[in-house]
């Protein structure tokens, strides 16, 4: 995505021009889902600046399409996104394609999710894959508030550069913060950060030993606990390092791949099966 400026002069003709100010983008949705019957129906839809929403289907659920008419994130971008599921909605959010984050000269770029699940409502956060190009700077935040009887699944996928292009990430700045509370009390608080040599620091046997994909999935309901030994087993066969841990009503799932292609083929299985449904049609566009 070009980087675009605009550039303004004093009114005094022998003054120089101001310097260049770049252009932001920036971009909010909101969208509520409420349950009419044995369907699940929008209830709020809020739009501006580079961010859409779109609804390709229907059906028992609602499955609403996250879409930024940017075509990318840049340096200083600010995106928000609200996302709620009311009393015995189900709501799967997604992406239309992978979201790139081009490099930076200096401004973080930032995106800020809020999601919640109310009682008895199931919620499911399924972007596609965040690649990041060389010297992108990117800061993520994450609040999730879920009902104590709520189903929430989120799968987050990252790319470090893209080796299929020869485009290696060097430098860079990344930073992802999660904070989920169920009940109104917090249960989970994750932060993950990599900034200066990216690319080094994933060359290191206790960062990544050279991979340049990794995802995480969670999910909290009643039964996450029960769903240990079954996430495990789905994992036996897949082409990458994969490993669950369960705690506290949390299964949290983590996949660390030397691309896209094998991370993809590793997770979407296991989401399919797990899931017991087809992922979000915009995943196989």
């Amino acid at each position: 995505m070009a980087t675009m400026f605009a550039a303004s002069w004093r009114s005094d003709e022998t003054s120089a021009p101001l310097p260049p100010q770049r252009q932001r983008s920036e971009g909010r949705v909101r969208i509520a889902a409420a349950q009419f019957g044995a369907v699940t129906r929008v209830a709020d839809l809020a739009e501006g600046g580079a961010m859409r929403v779109r609804m390709p289907r229907g059906g028992p659920g609602l499955e609403a399409v996250i879409v930024n008419t940017a075509g990318g994130v840049c340096c200083g971008d600010r995106f928000t996104i609200e996302a709620t599921a009311g009393p015995g909605a189900h709501l799967t959010v997604a992406t239309p394609a992978a979201e790139k984050v081009y490099r930076s000269d200096g401004p973080l770029a930032e995106i800020s999710v809020s999601l919640a699940a109310q009682e008895g409502a199931r919620l499911e956060w399924l972007p596609q894959e965040t690649i990041l190009f060389d010297r992108a700077r990117l800061k993520r935040r994450y609040e999730v508030d879920i009902a104590p009887d709520a189903t929430f699944l989120s799968f987050e996928g990252l790319m470090l550069g893209r080796l299929a292009h020869g485009d290696a990430m060097g430098e860079g700045h990344l930073e992802d913060h999660w904070r989920i509370r169920r009940g109104g009390a917090l249960v989970y608080a994750d932060a993950f950060r990599l900034e200066g040599p990216i690319g080094a620091l994933l060359e290191h046997p206790a960062v990544a030993a050279g991979a340049r994909a990794l995802a995480t999935l969670l999910y909290i309901a009643p039964d996450a606990e029960a769903r240990l030994e079954e996430a495990r087993a789905r994992m036996e066969s897949v082409p990458c390092e994969a490993g669950a841990s369960a705690w506290n009503g949390i299964l949290a799932v983590r996949w660390l791949a030397p691309d896209i292609g094998t991370l993809r083929r590793a997770a979407t299985s296991f989401l399919m099966a797990f899931r017991k449904a087809p992922l979000p049609r915009v995943w196989a566009t």
